[in-house]
């Protein structure tokens, strides 16, 4: 029985992070480890680091169907993934000397926030308006909107795949399909830093449940990119939304449970 219950909590927590990563390159520390908390009562530090893990695979085979559809910024994403990597460092350590707060719960009240404006207020940027802009005055947008995302998932400690698709879309007026390609092409390499930060520190993680988690994360994030890849902007537009908002309200509602 209680392989059964650990197999139904890693099956539906895969399928809220994969949905979540392959519409909207969210990273699947915000479904899974309240899940991993709530109902397997894994301790919260390595929960964190099994969900980021399944972060990893997820976003990678997201990043590869987006940019096998020419929906991937590599170069742009570069230049942002490192000013994330070092800021997120930076932040975290200003943390660290200031009193903590009671800030668990931005990641997922954005999230929700987020799918309501993708509902209301669609992105319907076409690639021919965001090609416009010129190549430098894109990096020189990727590095401070970059350093602001790093700052604030460094201090906040959550919120990274969130904050990289609003500033794509919102401020640097990403497509929407390119939006979330780029987001998960940098959460692939920030989720296997934390992971291996995460496990160094915190030892080895519960083997049966990281491997269920990987293995589910990466099938709906797989399906999630390709249906997502295929559907008109719109469509896109309303899909994400409403998981984001499902997303959102599910995860808040554990946090009520434990």
């Amino acid at each position: 029985m209680n392989v059964l219950f650990t197999v139904i909590v890693t099956f539906f927590a895969g399928m809220g992070a994969g949905l979540g990563t392959g519409f909207a390159g969210m990273s699947a520390a915000a479904v899974i480890t309240p899940m991993l908390v709530t109902f397997l009562n894994m301790e919260p530090y390595m929960a964190v680091g099994i969900a980021l893990s399944s972060d990893v695979l997820a976003s990678a085979v997201s990043a590869y169907t987006y940019g096998k559809n020419k929906n991937l910024d590599v170069k742009n994403g570069l230049v942002m993934m490192a000013s994330v990597l070092v800021f997120t460092v930076v932040g975290s350590y200003i943390s660290s000397l200031v009193p903590a707060a009671t800030m668990g719960n931005f990641s997922v009240f954005m999230t929700f926030l987020l799918g309501i404006k993708f509902i209301v207020k669609p992105v319907m940027t076409t690639k021919e308006s965001m090609m416009a802009v010129s190549q430098k005055k894109r990096i020189v947008q990727s590095l401070v909107c970059g350093t602001l995302i790093g700052f604030i998932c460094g201090f906040v400690g959550a919120g990274g795949g969130m904050m990289m698709l609003l500033i794509l879309t919102s401020v640097l007026g990403y497509e929407l399909k390119t939006a979330v390609g780029t987001s998960v092409f940098i959460m692939t390499f920030t989720a296997l830093t934390g992971a291996l930060s995460h496990f160094s520190i915190g030892g080895a993680p519960d083997v049966p449940v990281l491997a269920l988690c990987v293995l589910f994360t990466f099938l709906w994030a797989r399906i999630a990119a390709v249906f997502a890849n295929r559907a008109e902007p719109k469509t896109l537009n309303r899909a994400t939304g409403v998981v984001l908002v499902v997303l959102g309200v599910v995860v808040m509602a554990f946090s009520f449970v434990k």
